[in-house]
């Protein structure tokens, strides 16, 4: 898997950019990398939650409180959920959790940390606008 982490800004220790171009070859939708690049190329804001986490709970409030209205898959009811949140664990640094996972505007945010300090020093809402998944 290729993924290139880079500065962001304010509020974005670092991103994650999921490779968005089309496949040379045929899409595979068992390969965990295949839909998670499906899923963010094609969504202004996913969650990659676990149900009963309270952590990926407060994620996903927060979002739709602030009228975001994200893709939402958790893991354990996915079929390569397990693939897939190893593949997250790769995103993360520092021993953070790799669930909840928040991607916004085809890049990796990061987790519950990332997405409150965001929230707190005011650059989450334009990420969202910026993103398309907020209007106002």
């Amino acid at each position: 898997m290729q993924v290139a982490k880079k500065s962001s800004g304010v509020g974005m220790s670092s991103a994650v950019a999921i490779n968005t171009q089309p496949p040379t070859s045929t899409m595979n939708l068992n390969n965990p990398y295949e839909i998670v690049r499906q899923l963010v190329s094609g969504n202004a804001v996913v969650v990659f939650s676990v149900s009963g986490c309270c952590m990926c709970t407060v994620a996903k409030r927060l979002l739709f409180s602030l009228g975001v209205g994200p893709t939402v898959v958790e893991l354990d009811h996915h079929s390569t959920g397990p693939d897939i949140q190893a593949l997250l664990f790769q995103l993360v640094s520092d021993g953070q959790q790799p669930v909840p996972a928040v991607f916004v505007g085809g890049k990796f945010l990061g987790g519950i940390e990332t997405l409150m300090a965001c929230h707190i020093n005011g650059t989450l809402v334009p990420l969202l606008k910026d993103a398309g998944a907020l209007w106002l």
